[in-house]
């Protein structure tokens, strides 16, 4: 479980041409003035804008007001893919940052804009749940898995319409399900349990709900999470459902609570579809970007040294 990251590069091709015209001067008398051209209405040219910010502050004020930005630019219809994608990346690790640092909540909940609040305290204790969850699981070794490209968003909510048509399971919690799991299919690899796929089932669950389709397959998969959720009872009690998911309390607490944002605000699903992975090692949080691949577990340090420098 845990939230990955595409690292963007882009070339910038610059043309420069030069027209030059020459004429000639006819004989005869020099003709009249020209007269001067109109002025131009047009506006001037707006200036170049600000370069985009990818760098958390440190400062739990600065993450707030970071914060406040970067929340309101995942909401503006202007903002461009690129910052979209920057503000996410930013969003998600400050609330990493403030869901481990409790005694920063005085200094930083004050700053939340009040449309806000109820966006970043869902958001706070989703985050303290998954990391009280992870509680003492750090590694000194990065995992055997492949980091991908996430299934395309459209794509995604296609899925959980359909599951929860067919099952009854709202869609929000089949995409909270899948974000915690893998970060909506970007881990590909077995957890340490033995789970596979986009939504993380042991082959013989997935074997009695899957309907012979393929775990990997993140339509089959979602599909088998909706009967495997309805067969345990989410009709009547959800949190039981959640619980036979993952037998913690914990996770029930994230599941909910990240499925009640994505209902709640249409801003979050396509925010959270931009998170990246990061994985809890004995030397912190450990971002594995998109084209990570190992085939076996590796040292922490191991890894780092062949990493070439930023």
């Amino acid at each position: 479980m845990s939230v990955i990251a595409a690292i963007r590069r882009a070339a910038t091709v610059v043309v420069v041409a030069i027209a030059l015209a020459s004429c000639a001067t006819p004989a005869g008398p020099p003709p009249p003035p020209a007269s001067a051209p109109p002025a131009s209405s047009a506006p001037p040219a707006a200036p170049p804008p600000p370069p985009i910010r990818r760098e958390l502050a440190t400062d739990p004020a600065q993450i707030a007001d970071g914060l406040v930005e970067d929340e309101r630019a995942l909401r503006d219809p202007a903002s461009s893919e690129e910052l979209l994608t920057a503000a996410a990346h930013r969003q998600q690790a400050a609330y990493r940052a403030i869901g481990r640092h409790r005694e920063w909540d005085a200094v930083v909940r004050p700053r939340i804009l009040p449309e806000l609040l109820d966006f970043y305290d869902g958001n706070v204790s989703a985050r303290r749940h998954l990391t009280a969850l992870s509680e003492g699981t750090e590694q000194d070794t990065v995992p055997a898995w492949r980091i991908v490209d996430p299934t395309p968003a459209d794509e995604l909510l296609g899925h959980y319409r359909e599951a929860q048509t067919a099952s009854g399971v709202p869609w929000n919690y089949l995409a909270a399900i899948n974000f915690i799991e893998t970060a909506f299919g970007r881990i590909a690899g077995v957890s340490t349990a033995g789970a596979q796929g986009p939504m993380q089932f042991l082959p013989s669950t997935f074997a009695a709900y899957g309907e012979g389709g393929d775990i990997n397959s993140p339509r089959d998969a979602i599909m088998a999470a909706g009967r495997y959720l309805a067969a345990n009872g989410f009709a009547r009690d959800p949190d039981h459902a959640l619980f036979r998911y993952n037998n913690s309390y914990h996770y029930v607490r994230a599941v909910s609570g990240y499925a009640a944002l994505m209902a709640a605000d249409p801003a979050a699903f396509p925010a959270y579809h931009r998170w990246q992975v990061y994985y809890k090692t004995t030397i912190g949080d450990l971002l594995l970007p998109v084209g990570y691949f190992a085939q076996t577990r590796i040292p922490v340090e191991q890894y780092l040294a062949s990493r070439p420098p930023r």
